[in-house]
This record gives structure tokens, sequence and C-alpha cells, in this order.
């Protein structure tokens, strides 16, 4: 007889999911000090400290109040300092100033950490009633999720902040490298969709954010996507033909941004005459590049990254391209052919972030999670080297303002057909 072991109640595979995910955040801030995870180098940026003070407030004011009896919370004045943005929830610390809360100390946040993490087990080990078990399921997910989304930002805003230190210091040392044989950049693919009706959207089970649904039937018009990401090394040659300087190249705001910005390259690119690069042990010549761990040299073949939309359309104008739409996108996903649609970098589309038809947001205080961020703002596609695993999916829409570039933001090429 074949013996099978009994399956997990699914309330142990979702305090299992929830322990790791809550010890993932931990795993990433350690590399930091303690001053490291008070800076704050940005208003678009937040703090270390902030990021996991915030994910653990989540748990506590959407799961424990509502649904654990007898809930103590940790510090009632936490509610004001690490609400995000929940109007209905009440005032808050302004995001501008997070970096100036080096009170509560970081200890005290890991303690946080526990007391919340310690109820929300106990809640998921006691489970509910029908009803009750369903909606605490539907608030730990979204709660996972949402902490995940924390886990990317954590990363790329620590980069910002460390970027803005002239040691320029690593976040983490980075690992012996492997050998590499020499190899050529395979030049570009067109594949070509003929264009139709097209299903875009979540579909099936598993979790979505409410911006994914509802499913819905779009008509594409004919069209071709590339087959692989923009590398560095090609869009150093559109640095060199003078990228930043032709205005014909650029969209009105985003020649604005270039001026203004004195945007010559993508961020945390470094030329060789850079007074930084003094600091670095052996630079060596050509253009370098910050990330994760620290300055290295620029790898013509990896994917760029660090750019704003209105660098990525510059550069598809002067490649005689153009960007894909969100749609697009989703539907080339599973042509034969394409590679590097997910964990390089985001892709920037040329759809605004717009409801899909038939948009409802999410049930209560979680209905501000997404819809009021519908206006200003472009949608990017994929997932990048700083997106937790499983967590990105190809309906996946992430989304910020064009002129956004300290995340590990990229491009793929579209053209008419």
């Amino acid at each position: 007889m074949k013996l099978t072991r009994p399956a997990k109640p699914a309330s142990d595979d979702l305090r299992d999911r929830f322990q790791a995910v809550r010890a993932h955040s931990l795993a990433l801030a350690a590399p930091l000090s303690a001053e490291d995870q008070c800076i704050q180098s940005m208003p678009d940026a937040s703090p270390t400290k902030w990021h996991l003070a915030h994910t653990t407030w989540f748990f506590e004011t959407l799961l424990l109040q509502p649904h654990a009896k007898g809930y103590r919370v940790f510090d009632p004045r936490f509610a004001y300092l690490f609400n995000s943005y929940y109007e209905a929830l009440g005032p808050r610390h302004p995001r501008p100033q997070r970096g100036l809360l080096t009170r509560p100390a970081l200890d005290e946040v890991h303690a946080y950490r526990r007391h919340v993490d310690e109820a929300a087990v106990a809640l998921l080990d006691r489970g509910g009633d029908d009803a009750d078990g369903s909606a605490i399921a539907s608030v730990v997910e979204l709660g996972l999720n949402h902490e995940q989304q924390h886990q990317e930002l954590l990363l790329t805003d620590i980069l910002h902040a460390l970027s803005c230190n002239p040691m320029l210091p690593a976040y983490r040392a980075a690992p012996s490298p492997a050998l590499r044989l020499a190899t050529v950049m395979p030049a570009l693919q067109w594949l070509e969709r003929l264009g139709g009706p097209a299903e875009v959207g979540h579909a099936g089970d598993g979790f979505a954010f409410d911006n994914e649904t509802p499913r819905h039937a779009v008509l594409l018009a004919p069209y071709a996507i590339a087959d692989r990401l923009v590398s560095c090394g090609e869009y150093a040659q559109f640095i060199a033909d003078g990228g930043y300087r032709r205005p014909e190249l650029w969209l009105s705001d985003g020649w604005a941004a270039v001026q203004a910005q004195g945007w010559r390259h993508p961020a945390y690119w470094l030329a060789a005459d850079d007074p930084r690069l003094a600091h670095q042990p052996h630079p060596g010549g050509g253009w370098q590049v910050f990330g994760l761990h620290g300055v290295r040299p620029l790898d013509p073949e990896a994917p760029v990254a660090q750019l704003s939309f209105y660098e990525a359309a510059a550069y598809a104008e002067w490649a005689g391209a153009r960007l894909p739409t969100e749609f697009e996108w989703e539907a080339a996903h599973e042509l034969p052919g394409i590679s590097q649609m997910s964990g390089h970098v985001w892709q920037w589309t040329r759809s605004s972030y717009d409801p899909y038809p038939g948009f409802r947001p999410l049930a209560g205080v979680a209905a501000e999670y997404n819809g009021k961020f519908m206006v200003g703002q472009l949608v990017l596609r994929g997932g990048s080297v700083a997106t937790p695993e499983g967590h990105a999916r190809p309906s996946y829409r992430n989304f910020f303002p064009p002129a956004a570039r300290w995340q590990f933001s990229g491009l793929r090429l579209a053209k008419d057909l």
C-alpha cells in the first residue's frame, strides 16, 4: 500500500508564508546599519526602518484590530507615524519627513514586528468560522503582497540613499564572479503579432491586485515587439550619438526634465572622469555603474536600468521604434522566442495608468490601495532583479510617474506593422 502524507491545511500554508515573507524583510535589512535604516534621501523614498514598521502597521490595523479578539495595540502613537496614505484611518506623519523619525529606535521597531507577528500567527492558528476565516485569509494575502512590494522598495530606496554617499558604498558585497566566456549580444529580433482581439487582465485562481481586474477584451492592431530588452551597450550608443542633446527625440516634458535635472545618462551611471570614482579601488576605464553590489564596470549585455519613462521613450524614438502598450506587452508574453519578460527590469509601456472597464476597488479601507492613484502615472510590466520571487505575474501592473528613475526600470521596443 502506498502511503501518502496528509495535505497541510490551508491555514498552515498561509501561516508558513506569513512567517517566510516577514522573515525575508528582516533579511533584506540585515546588511544595513541602524544609521542606514533611518535615512531618507528624497521625498519619494522611505527609510528602511519605516518600511519595516509600516508593513507591520498594515497587519496590525487591517488584520489584528478587526479580527483578533482582545488584541492589544503595541503603541497607539504608531498609527500616526506609520500610516502611509489611508485617509480613512486618520492623519499621519508627512511623507517627506519620514527620515526625521529617529525615534522609535530600530530595536523598538523590531519589537513591534515580533509583537504583531506573534498575534498574527496565533490568529491564523485559531482560524475562525467560514466567513471570518475567509476574511482573515484575504487580508493576510493582501498584506503579504503589500509587504513584498515594500521589500522591493526597501532595496531601491536604500540604493538611492547609498548613491548619495560620495564613497558609493555597496549594499551587500558581490558574490565571487563566475567564469564568463566572451559572448556577443545577439541581434535584436522582431516578433510579429497579427493583432485582433485579445483578453487581458487577471484570470483564474490566485491573488491579484484590484487594478489587474476585471479581465476584459481589447482590440490590438498588428505590431511587432522586440524579443529582448534594450541593453546597456545599446543605450551607450544612444548617449554617444548625442541622445541627451537632441530635443527632437524627446517629449516636451521629458526635454524639460533633461534641462532642469541635468540628465546626461541613466541614474547611477558614472563617466570615467566622475570624481567619485577616485574613492573606488580599481574603477578601470569607461562607464561604471553603481548598484546593490557597489561600483562595477558597465556590462554592455546587461539590460539598461534606472531609466525614466522619458528616457525610454527618447531611446525608442532614436531607434526608429516605440514603447509597447501594456496590452501589447501582455498579449506578447507567450510568444515563442520572447525573453527577459521578468526578473531583470520593470519595462515602461506607453499606457497611462487608468482603470480597466468595470474596475471596482477593494472593499473597506483597502479601497485606497490602488484606485486613487490612477492619474498622471505610466504602467510598467514585468518585474525586476529586486522583485521578490513569485510576486510578479503577466497581468501585474506597476506604475510610476514618468520622471521616476530610481527604480530598476528599463525598456523593450515595439513598432507598428
